[in-house]
């Protein structure tokens, strides 16, 4: 039997197959190659490249491949980009997802796993935050999120559909062997934007909103390593596998950082000083963002290994310099071409 990633080889997916593969699993990709690159998935992971909401296209990968399970993370991801584009993210998110999931049922796939967002509480009344807190979503990327998972819920209460929902909180990092990282060219997470201010690709980092109600000014966010993310929804699809009823799931480390301190992660990782310019906040910005994990801790067989800011700088660091290699690398067969 295998498993189907759609976006399997952007960001978080990538390393989703690699920990896949790396556990004996079969998988397949449905990836539309926007935001990713076949260059990340292993050896002979089969790639289709299309979109996820087409529904004659995941059929027919059902139907090749006796897919048994599906996780589901292709879709648009960038909060400010969502409050520009509020139509494109309900297509890329919400519609997409309808019709994977409709395409799932007439396919006979019963295990579903779908990798939401922390955006979905918009700003809690407490933190941390628990998964039966309020949904009250700042932006319409968070909304496309919580639409997908009334989506979910909706079709588990008729159908025989078991599912896991994962509210991620803020994916940072790379492979510990530097194999798969962030390799999209604009790409928003904050780490990633402050390696690249450390490596010179990037002029400065730009802090939004230094008057929010923190110590320091800035955003709290609870960063999750990418390869931890990864290995919850392996072991989400465990939990499946052993009958698991359907349940929702906060993925942090349950501690926060402010983005002061994430950049400064950077600066010690990196041995020396970049730009960093304040502006005003952004509309959908949260101010504070950390997980309450006792359920996820409590369902499945996870804990996070690699939980402190500084090792998430340091790998994150790492995939830039082999990113940059491979980069000059390109250019230099160029060149000789």
């Amino acid at each position: 039997m295998t498993v189907l990633v759609t976006g399997g080889a952007g960001y978080i997916g990538s390393h989703t197959v690699l920990a896949l593969v790396e556990a004996g699993e079969s998988v397949a990709v449905v990836d539309n190659l926007s935001t990713g690159f076949s260059a990340a998935l292993p050896e002979g992971v089969p790639l289709y490249i299309g979109d996820a909401g087409d529904e004659n296209l995941i059929a027919g990968v059902i139907a090749n491949h006796g897919i048994e399970a599906i996780i589901h993370f292709a879709g648009s991801i960038v909060t400010p980009n969502s409050m520009r584009d509020p139509l494109g993210y309900y297509r890329n998110n919400t519609m997409t997802t309808r019709n994977l999931l409709a395409a799932a049922t007439k396919g006979n796939v019963r295990r579903f796993i779908f990798p939401s967002s922390a955006a979905v509480y918009g700003n809690p009344d407490q933190v941390p935050v628990r998964e039966d807190a309020p949904t009250r979503p700042l932006s319409p990327y968070g909304a496309s999120k919580l639409m997908s998972e009334i989506m979910i819920h909706d079709l588990a209460a008729v159908h025989d559909f078991q599912f896991v929902v994962l509210r991620c909180f803020n994916a940072a990092g790379a492979d510990p062997l530097a194999r798969v990282g962030l390799a999209t060219p604009g790409a928003a997470p904050l780490l990633k934007i402050a390696v690249e201010a450390a490596t010179g690709q990037r002029a400065k980092v730009d802090i939004y909103g230094t008057d929010h109600p923190t110590p320091d000014g800035s955003c709290i966010r609870d960063f999750v390593h990418v390869s931890d993310l990864a290995q919850a929804h392996r072991a989400a699809l465990a939990y499946l596998r052993r009958g698991g009823v359907p349940t929702t799931v906060n993925c942090g480390c349950g501690r926060g950082y402010s983005v002061l301190e994430a950049v400064e992660a950077v600066r010690r990782a990196a041995g020396h000083n970049f730009a960093v310019q304040y502006a005003p906040r952004r509309p959908g910005d949260i101010t504070a963002m950390i997980a309450d994990t006792r359920h996820i801790r409590a369902t499945l067989d996870w804990t996070p290994q690699y939980d402190d800011l500084p090792t998430m700088a340091a790998h994150a660091l790492a995939w830039e310099a082999r990113l940059a290699q491979s980069r000059g690398g390109e250019q230099r067969r160029a060149e000789t071409a």
